[in-house]
């Protein structure tokens, strides 16, 4: 192994300075928003949306500091990985304190959560939600393809797919879907590809988990369960081949869990 001069330390410590004050910066904005949202519960859900845009900061900052540390030490900074995996987390449960965590929930149990950000454009959701699909990519990159957290990180972006489509007014959305008119026609119809794509590769990378590692029975239903959830949103913009398609997919890993249960493989 090369030794490690003590320059390339001190490069390291030097460039990552400043972004250790910004996180430090970041968590305390953190603490006075909250503490700002437990005295007011106004708005509470655009406050929300700013904590999960500070997390998304704090989050880039942990994992520019390990580029550092790779550049410089010629090794990952495994705390400041861990510190960003934990950060992106608390990014998503601020979304999921204002639209809930579940993955194929009906416009009508969602309206009310909709209400408490109804004053958010679609553009400005659809940007955050990109911030923190980078980040998320990012994050799952820095680890590596041998990491340990490989599989936890399909719960990561399963949990991110969720409030994705969650965030999403999809009362309103779907006519400005089909309204080229509209202002919010182009994000709307980049939003909801964004959220069947992720849908998709959640149920397949759910089915992965259960097929190659656990072989639990609620990792094949999460599967099947995101497929229903892509199947609403097919529905809703008026595809119904497609939704009989991924309907048709759906009963076919439902059988297969039936079998593997019987044959004693599903646990």
């Amino acid at each position: 192994m090369a030794k490690v001069f003590s320059p390339s330390r001190e490069d390291y410590a030097n460039r990552s300075e400043p972004y250790k004050k910004m996180i430090e910066e970041a968590l305390a904005r953190e603490k006075n928003l909250i503490a700002l949202a437990e005295k007011d519960t106004a708005g509470v859900g655009y406050k929300k949306l700013l904590l999960c845009e500070e997390m998304i900061g704090v989050a880039s900052y942990y994992i520019t500091i390990n580029n550092l540390s790779v550049e410089f030490v010629r090794t990952k900074n495994n705390d400041a990985l861990n510190d960003a995996r934990k950060t992106i987390y608390k990014a998503i449960i601020y979304l999921e304190d204002i639209v809930t965590n579940g993955v194929d929930v009906s416009t009508s149990d969602l309206e009310s959560k909709w209400e408490l950000i109804a004053n958010t454009p679609v553009e400005k959701k659809y940007y955050l939600i990109r911030k923190l699909g980078l980040v998320i990519r990012l994050l799952i990159d820095a680890f590596g393809d041998n990491t340990k957290w490989r599989w936890s990180f399909v719960e990561l972006q399963g949990r991110f797919a969720a409030v994705t489509k969650n965030l999403l007014d999809l009362k309103k959305a779907t006519k400005d879907y089909f309204d080229p008119n509209s202002i919010d026609y182009d994000n709307t119809v980049l939003y909801i590809r964004l959220i069947r794509k992720l849908l998709d590769n959640s149920a397949s990378a759910y089915r992965d988990r259960y097929e190659l590692s656990t072989h639990r029975i609620d990792d094949m239903r999460m599967a099947i369960n995101f497929l229903a959830a892509a199947r609403r949103v097919a529905i809703l913009i008026g595809s119904p081949e497609d939704g009989e398609e991924i309907k048709k997919k759906a009963v076919v890993w439902n059988e297969k869990l039936k079998n593997d249960q019987k044959k004693g493989i599903a646990k």
